[in-house]
């Protein structure tokens, strides 16, 4: 097993610290880090209320 370069931990960190929701996926091939992949999602609330307002149901 390799060390793990500086850079590549201060990245990871960097991502997980900035990311609210998603997903951090880390790619080893010989014991050694080759890709970082980050997928950021964002959620919108629902407002059922208001869009039934909006339409004049209520």
């Amino acid at each position: 097993m390799g060390s793990i370069d500086e850079i590549k931990l201060k990245y990871i960190i960097s991502s997980l610290k900035n990311l609210e929701y998603g997903s951090l996926n880390i790619t080893v091939h010989e014991g050694e880090i080759t890709q970082i992949d980050v997928t950021d999602k964002k959620r919108f609330p629902i407002l059922k209320n208001q869009k039934v307002r909006e339409q004049g149901r209520i």
